[in-house]
């Protein structure tokens, strides 16, 4: 998915809101923003927004020497999802269909998402996904895919969101490798919030190979690409994922919530829905 018109002020947006959590100095905050609207004036045109903010997000950390300003959101999004954790699993396992229902609840953890979104009430997400429509609802294309897996490939995207991730890993009954990102990026997953939410021991975890909010298969690591052509399944989470993926010929299914009008209009589907869609299928329209 290439990057749409509409992405630039949200990448101007997102400068804006990370120089903030580590300086209150307006004059700070403009030099940041103003190297950010340089940094989107110089990039070639037709990279996928994951590219795009990788860029953003380098021309930051070069001028405030800050790695990793989201960290304290990441821990406490990590620690607010992990106390729901036990309620979740009562949920999972009073259901009819446990898989299915740990698939909507890890895909209600993509609302952990302070690059689009810092306002969002994780909970009141869980509770509307276990019971509303999806926008596109894969899930049983979906449930046969885990059927047959013998190797499954775990695109993680946000921190507090792999708690959730880590619930559909344990239903899943398959080994699995988790792609992480290789260094800090917004909120997004690395190897240490994937210890933090308790995945090392349920699954193998690997870098993609690059600090971008979506897997670039041009950079990727090679092991994730080991793993990304061994896997008879797929699993893509989030909106930075689909953006890089969405267009590759592999067995994947993309587990997001729709965000942002961009991603919306590229599914087909209203601003806000939840989706599980198998990567080709013809979308539906909106209001059908």
């Amino acid at each position: 998915m290439k990057v749409h018109l509409d992405c630039y002020p949200c990448f101007v947006r997102q400068a804006l809101t990370t120089a903030r959590l580590f300086s209150t100095d307006e004059a700070s905050v403009r030099r940041i923003v103003a190297a950010a609207c340089r940094k989107l004036g110089s990039l070639p045109e037709g990279g996928a927004p994951p590219e795009i903010s990788r860029e953003i997000y380098r021309t930051i950390r070069r001028i405030s020497g800050v790695a990793d300003p989201y960290r304290d959101l990441k821990r406490r999004s990590i620690e607010q999802a992990r106390r729901l954790l036990p309620g979740l699993r009562r949920l999972i396992e009073g259901s009819a269909n446990p898989l299915l229902a740990a698939a909507r609840i890890s895909v209600a953890g993509n609302v952990i998402d302070f690059g689009v979104d810092a306002d969002f009430d994780l909970e009141k997400e869980v509770e509307s996904v276990v019971s509303r429509p999806f926008g596109i609802d894969d899930s049983p294309g979906f449930l046969e895919a885990v059927r047959t897996a013998r190797k499954i490939l775990y695109v993680g995207d946000n921190a507090g969101e792999s708690v959730l991730d880590r619930l559909l890993i344990e239903r899943l009954n398959r080994p699995v490798t988790y792609a992480v990102r290789e260094s800090p990026i917004i909120n997004d997953v690395t190897r240490e919030e994937a210890r933090e939410s308790g995945l090392s021991g349920i699954a193998r975890i690997i870098s993609c190979g690059t600090a971008a909010p979506g897997v670039i298969l041009a950079r990727a690591s090679k092991a994730f690409l080991r793993a990304w052509k061994e896997a008879d399944l797929i699993i893509s989470k989030g909106q930075g994922n689909y953006e890089c993926l969405s267009e590759e010929p592999r067995p994947i299914f993309f587990l997001l919530k729709a965000k942002c009008t961009v991603i919306a209009g590229h599914l087909g589907v209203r601003l806000g829905d939840f989706i599980i869609a198998r990567a080709g299928r013809t979308r539906n329209p909106p209001g059908k």
